[in-house]
C-alpha cells in the first residue's frame, strides 16, 4: 500500500505522485541524486537484525551488541580485536553486493540523463551499480579508504585486500597481530576514513569530486532541474536536504521529488515544485521504470 505523506503532507496518492515524478525525469535537462542510508536500507543492507546476528554471533554474544553501527564505536581492548570487528564489517557492506538491485534500478532510470549524485552513503553500491564514478560525489568517504589515525598526512589508502586477509585469517574475535594497519609515515595506527570527528581527511580525490559536483550545479542553473532525494534523513541535513531545498527554492524551473519511507516532507515554500512519496524507495522504483522514457 502506499501511504499519504507530508510537508505540510501531500494529500495525493502514491500513484498520482509516482506519474508527477515520471512526467518531471522525462522533462528534466538533469538530475542531481540525492542519496542517504535509507537507499542503502531499502536495497537490504540493514545494520541490525537477522543480517547483523548472521555475521556477528561472537560479539554479539560476548558484548550484547544490538547493531553493527553501535558495535564499531566500543572501545575494543586490543587492535587485533578491533580489526576483527572491522574486516567483517567493511567486508559485509563494502565488498559484498547488496542483496536487492534498487540500485541498479535507480540507474537504468537516470543513465540516458544528465546526472550526478551527491550522497552519504559510505557502501560504493553506485558504483557497482554502473554510476560513473566521475559524477559521484561521497562527501562521508568510502568503507573501502583508509588514513593515518592523527592523521600526519592527507592521503588515503585502499583496503581490499588486506580487509579480505584479515577476514578469511582471523580466530577467537582476533586478526593475526602482523595485519594490524599502520600508516606508511608515521607508523601511527590506521583508522577508518569516515567523515566521525576532526581527524577525518578529505584528500586529493575527495576535492576534485567536490569540484565536479559545484561544476554541475553551475551549468545548471536555472534550467530545468530535478533533485531527487532518496532516503535522506535528519541526521545531516546541511549535506543534501537543506541544499537541495534551497536550490529548488531559488530556480522556479526546478524541481524536488522526496523518496523516503518514514521521513518524507516538503518545506511549503517549494509545495507547487515538488514530489513527496512516503513508500519503500525500492518499490518506488520499480514503478517508475515501467513505461518511463
Amino acid at each position: 500500500m502506499c501511504s499519504r505523506t507530508a510537508t505540510i503532507k501531500s494529500t495525493s496518492s502514491c500513484w498520482d505522485n509516482i506519474q508527477k515524478t515520471k512526467m518531471i525525469l522525462e522533462n528534466a535537462d538533469a538530475v542531481v541524486i540525492g542519496a542517504g542510508a535509507g537507499l542503502s536500507t531499502s536495497a537490504g543492507f540493514t545494520y541490525s537484525g537477522k543480517r547483523f546476528e548472521d555475521n556477528f554471533p561472537d560479539y554479539i554474544k560476548k558484548y550484547g551488541f544490538k547493531d553493527m553501527y553501535s558495535a564499531g564505536f566500543y572501545p575494543y581492548d586490543t587492535l587485533e580485536e578491533y580489526w576483527s570487528y572491522w574486516s567483517r564489517y567493511i567486508f559485509i557492506n563494502r565488498y559484498q553486493n547488496a542483496p536487492k538491485n534498487v540500485y541498479d534500478n535507480l540507474y537504468n532510470l537516470v543513465k540516458d540523463k544528465d546526472y550526478f549524485v551527491l550522497t552519504t552513503n559510505v557502501d560504493h553500491c553506485f558504483q557497482k551499480a554502473g554510476f560513473d564514478k566521475h559524477r559521484l560525489f561521497y562527501t562521508q568517504s568510502d568503507y573501502g579508504l583508509w588514513q593515518c589515525s592523527k592523521p600526519c598526512h592527507d592521503k588515503t589508502y585502499d583496503n581490499e585486500a588486506i580487509v579480505k586477509k584479515m577476514v578469511e585469517e582471523q580466530e577467537n574475535m582476533c586478526i593475526p597481530s602482523g595485519l594490524i594497519p599502520h600508516c606508511p609515515v608515521c607508523g601511527a595506527p590506521m583508522s577508518m576514513n569516515l567523515r566521525a570527528d576532526h581527524t577525518f581527511v578529505e584528500d586529493s580525490g575527495w576535492h576534485t569530486a567536490a569540484e565536479r559536483y559545484q561544476d554541475f550545479i553551475h551549468r545548471h542553473k536555472g534550467l530545468k532541474i530535478l533533485y531527487f532525494e532518496l532516503g535522506v534523513g535528519g541526521n545531516t541535513p546541511g549535506i543534501i536536504k537543506y541544499p537541495f531545498w534551497q536550490m529548488t527554492y531559488n530556480n522556479p524551473n526546478a524541481a524536488y521529488v522526496c523518496i523516503n519511507l518514514s521521513e518524507a516532507y516538503i518545506p511549503t515554500e517549494i509545495r507547487k515544485q515538488s514530489v513527496c512519496i512516503g513508500n519503500d524507495i525500492g518499490d518506488v522504483l520499480k514503478q517508475l521504470a515501467i513505461n518511463t522514457f
